[in-house]
């Protein structure tokens, strides 16, 4: 076990690039006119040194904790620097919570203010959630912000223009609660993850020798910060390394704020990773791919023109995480030059945790422990992570912190799992998702879904059936993989993906055989309430809205079920 390298409290290297680098750009926002507003690392400072003499103005106590809503933005960073500068503790809440959840939070937290950014393109979810609000719990609105009561708010454009910099800005050190995360809620009520700043800056400093991070670096910020592997994967080290970060406008603009941002580092969720390698199948058929790329001069050139439109070709450390990714397209990526590394980690240890390692990926696998990093199967298939980024506890909840922690203390993680030669690591799925048919037979419904999931017409998929006499899976299509109208579209993918359940069946036990698998017609989005707000699917809300239906799909004894 390696050590790990211990950086500084991440304030301190912010005021470090605003001293040695005020004029360098930092952040980079596009805006809905299609133009940009960039941020130098002097702008950054100087707005929330601004904030964080609102927030000191307050008279909060030491340590408030002050919630934070918003989608990825330049003033998303710049709050989170306000609240640590004034002495306080950020919880970020997910844009897309429920109002019941948000309301919970809130609550369970004390709240002393709200910060609330831009929602656009989600303002459902804010006026489900404005009339649940407290009426004396402040807040704060920043550029792009939805409008919000008057009463007992204040704009962010206001503070910069009523309040100086704030100058006595005080570094409370590596072991400060840093911020408060809390979980999704999939299985329950939110819990409250406390990390200090020393677990926050924890995956920087076992990554450091493996990715070499430097400020030269370009990242692309759009996966949600409320979100643990953002904030460490992307918003930390832009801090410690000081390079700059840019912002994704809308699901429309993404290919062209991907494409703006040329990023060096990119971490980004299966689901995105699978629909990149789906939009270039659709354009260059994989037969025709096959031809070109065996064609030395020709081939070589067409790899790196796909990965200039995909806006990657500057990608030096590319990484996929918080959900398995099918060896074909971990193996394509590797064809057009851009090796893709899996990453493991959780909530609860600041996803310090697993990492493939360029040269000795092995498919299915999510690598070997990071630098400072030990693990260990339990007796019953749990993995078990003891890690620099181990979590100070759930807050308020000391009862189930000690229940998810061993006597040596490492964290049950939930997941099953097993380790090969090398130690590498094989997620084979979690505890809780295990579940038993009508026959008493257990199934583990993740490595199904790996193999069902390899086919390309399918955007994400589900295997389930507790109760059933056998599981059978439920199936979002890509979109735009069928002409609706079209009959002959419907047969043709019909016969594909039957052979496809075929193939897999004969590699599974005879418990494990699915019986059918049901199209479904709705997209299961983070909005419907089917996904995480990391794309991992709800299992327990899928279940709730389709395992109703299961005896009548069964009893129309087809192979593929169209919903409907």
């Amino acid at each position: 076990m390696s050590q790990i390298y211990e950086f500084a409290e991440p304030l301190e290297y912010v005021l470090r690039w605003e001293k040695e680098r005020p004029a360098e750009t930092y952040l980079t926002q596009p805006l809905k006119d299609g133009s940009v507003e960039s941020f130098t690392w002097g702008d950054t400072v100087d707005q929330a040194r601004r904030g964080a003499a609102y927030l000191k103005s307050l008279d909060l106590p030491e340590g408030s904790n002050i919630a934070l809503i918003g989608k990825n933005s330049a003033h998303w960073i710049i709050a989170d620097l306000a609240i640590w500068m004034a002495g306080h503790v950020p919880v970020p809440l997910y844009p897309t919570l429920g109002a019941d959840a948000c309301a919970y939070v809130l609550e369970h937290c004390e709240a002393k203010l709200l910060v609330v950014g831009r929602l656009d393109g989600i303002t459902d979810s804010w006026n489900e959630l404005a009339p649940v609000l407290p009426q004396d719990l402040p807040l704060l609105t920043l550029p792009q912000a939805p409008a919000v009561r008057e009463e007992n708010s204040v704009d962010w454009a206001q503070i910069q223009q009523s309040f100086e910099p704030l100058q006595d800005i005080v570094l409370r050190g590596r072991d400060a609660l840093a911020t408060i995360i809390y979980t999704s809620g999939t299985t329950g009520k939110p819990k409250g993850v406390m990390h200090n700043f020393s677990s926050m800056t924890a995956p920087a400093g076992c990554s450091v020798n493996l990715w070499q991070p430097s400020n030269d670096d370009r990242m692309l910020s759009y996966l949600p910060l409320a979100h643990v592997a953002e904030r460490v994967a992307v918003e930390i080290p832009s801090l410690i390394f000081g390079f700059q970060l840019f912002f994704n406008e809308s699901l429309e603009t993404f290919p062209a704020d991907l494409k703006r941002a040329r990023p060096t580092r990119f971490f980004s969720v299966p689901r995105l990773w699978t629909k990149f390698y789906q939009a270039v199948n659709a354009k260059i058929p994989p037969s025709k791919q096959r031809i070109l790329f065996a064609i030395p001069f020709l081939g070589k050139k067409v790899k790196k023109k796909i990965l200039q439109e995909l806006g990657l070709d500057s990608v030096k450390v590319g990484l996929t995480g918080a959900a398995p990714l099918s060896a074909e397209i971990i193996s394509w990526y590797r064809k057009l030059g851009l090796e893709l590394l899996e990453v493991f980690g959780m909530t609860e240890n600041c996803a310090a945790s697993h990492a493939a390692r360029s040269g000795e990926v092995r498919p299915g696998y999510v690598g070997t422990p990071l630098d400072g990093v030990q693990c260990r199967i339990d007796s019953n298939g749990e993995v078990l992570v003891k890690s620099p980024g181990q979590m100070m506890g759930y807050y308020k909840m000391p009862e189930e912190t000690a229940a998810n922690l061993t006597e040596d203390g490492f964290f049950r993680t939930g997941d099953r799992g097993e380790l090969d030669e090398k130690g590498r690591l094989r997620i084979t799925g979690r505890t809780k998702d295990l579940f038993k048919t009508s026959k008493g037979k257990y199934i583990a419904p993740v490595p199904i879904e790996n193999m069902l999931g390899a086919h390309p017409g399918i955007e994400v998929i589900c295997a389930t059936g507790p109760g059933q006499p056998q599981p059978f899976a439920l199936a979002v299509l890509s979109p735009g993989l069928l002409d609706p109208s079209s009959a002959e579209d419907k047969t043709r993918f019909e016969r594909e993906f039957s052979e496809h359940l075929d193939e897999i069946n004969q590699q599974l036990e005879d418990h494990e055989r699915l019986n059918y698998v049901v199209i479904v017609k709705e997209p299961w989005t983070i909005e419907s309430g089917l996904l995480t707000p990391t794309m991992k699917l709800k299992r327990n809300e899928i279940e709730a809205r389709y395992l109703q239906f299961a005896e009548k799909w069964r009893d129309r004894n087809q192979k593929i079920i169209w919903e409907g």
